[in-house]
């Protein structure tokens, strides 16, 4: 059986084409076109190109930035805001003449990993993306658990748990909250709250979190509690999915995935907020990084 994946977003449209055994046929990335009709007929044409190229029909899922409501059927929650209010499967699926698998980007990721990645062979995995924003999915027996209100996993857009005087009533997410998840342990959040640490007078402001990491690595004293307070704050938020789901693994993908300082770091910490004092819950960086989205889109099947 051929596979073929889609990964739908702002910028840019990527389609990948598994095998059987998850080996990689085809892949293709083209710009994202803003436009709702667009980005189908982008979307038909890369398919339709996959399969000439590879003379076979295809089952095809897509991941998305937002979810297919379960209610109205249309999608919801889109940061590529064209296709909210749409009903993206249906349309694909007429178009494709077949039925079209649609899915949320982090669930995809969670499944990816779940099915032939860094969790293969777990039964509940916790795919975690720290990026620019921070979003989570969560994978059962390697199918996508999306929940009855299509929101499950979507534990960035909680509170930040056991927050200090300090953190509380001081970050404004886009959702409309205050003191969001994703405000503080995103890759977006890491570098806001070092260049908040710095002193009116003082130069050196960042744009990245590698630039933080760089001076981590300098011994940069305020870099260092920057980074304290992050791995800190990342602790105490998977520590509150673990009271909840006490995943078999939590997988972590996005930018703040590749800080390697990071996992040695975390098996010291979650214990101080996991019930009990207890917790040897695996923390690990993904296999197959930014493809890992696109891949799980195909594995929707």
């Amino acid at each position: 059986m051929l596979r073929i994946g889609v990964d739908l977003g702002g910028t840019k449209i990527e389609l990948v084409a598994l095998n059987e055994q998850g080996m990689e046929q085809f892949r293709k990335r083209v710009a994202t076109p803003a436009n709702y009709v667009a980005t189908l007929n982008t979307i038909v044409s890369l398919v339709n190109e996959a399969e000439a190229q590879l003379g076979q029909t295809a089952t095809v899922g897509v991941g998305i930035p937002g979810v297919i409501s379960p209610f109205s059927g249309l999608v919801k929650n889109a940061n590529s805001t064209w296709i909210n209010g749409q009903p993206l499967d249906l349309d694909l699926s007429e178009r494709l003449g077949r039925e079209v698998r649609v899915a949320n980007d982090a669930n995809c990721f969670a499944i990816s990993e779940a099915i032939d990645g860094a969790a293969a062979g777990k039964v509940m995995v916790f795919g975690v993306i720290i990026g620019t924003g921070c979003g989570a999915g969560i994978a059962i027996n390697g199918k996508i658990h999306g929940g009855g209100n299509g929101i499950g996993g979507e534990w960035g857009h909680n509170p930040l748990p056991w927050m200090t005087a300090d953190e509380f009533n001081s970050t404004a997410c886009f959702c409309g909250n205050k003191d969001c998840i994703e405000t503080f342990i995103s890759g977006t959040g890491f570098v806001r709250d070092y260049n908040h640490s710095l002193a009116p007078h003082q130069q050196g402001s960042v744009s990245s979190a590698v630039e933080v990491m760089a001076l981590v690595s300098q011994g940069d004293a305020q870099a260092q509690a920057c980074f304290e307070r992050y791995i800190d704050r990342l602790a105490r938020s998977l520590a509150h999915v673990i009271n909840i789901l006490d995943p078999d693994i939590i997988v972590l993908g996005g930018g703040m995935s590749n800080v390697s300082a990071i996992y040695p770091r975390l098996p010291d910490l979650l214990p101080r907020y996991v019930l009990g004092g207890e917790c040897r819950t695996t923390v690990v960086q993904n296999l197959y990084g930014c493809s890992s989205g696109v891949r799980g889109a195909a594995w929707l099947w």
